[in-house]
């Protein structure tokens, strides 16, 4: 009986391919699909009209509250003017703005990868 180290021995013979490895092209395919869910997913997750419009909201809210009531003291600090009032709604307008976007145009998934292909930096 001979060995031959280094090389497959004929059972391995034109073989290539997912199925070569124990996965067939059904399991590669599900595999890609999940990945492309999560992508997808992340994509809008980490969109930065989500971040940016929610953080605006939250701001505005807050200034907002702060505006309505102003001190006398406030007051005469802006020359009468009820600014936390309006720069609150401003940020209020701007992060809602933001979201409405958002909803409007939602982010495109990144375009799918055929298998055996790697993604390149652009």
């Amino acid at each position: 009986m001979t060995e031959h180290h280094g090389h497959p021995g004929p059972e391995h013979h034109g073989r290539s391919g997912p199925e070569h490895h124990g996965y067939s092209e059904e399991d590669v395919q599900r595999e890609v699909t999940e990945l492309e869910a999560q992508s997808a997913t992340a994509a809008r997750i980490f969109d930065l009209r989500r971040i940016i419009g929610g953080l605006f909201v939250v701001y505005g809210v807050i200034v907002t509250i702060a505006g309505i009531s102003p001190s006398d003291a406030d007051l005469d600090k802006a020359e009468g003017v009820h600014i936390n009032l309006w720069t609150g709604l401003g940020m209020l307008l701007l992060g809602l703005f933001f979201l409405v976007w958002l909803k409007l145009r939602p982010a495109a998934p990144p375009p799918a990868v055929p298998p055996g292909e790697e993604r390149r930096p652009e």
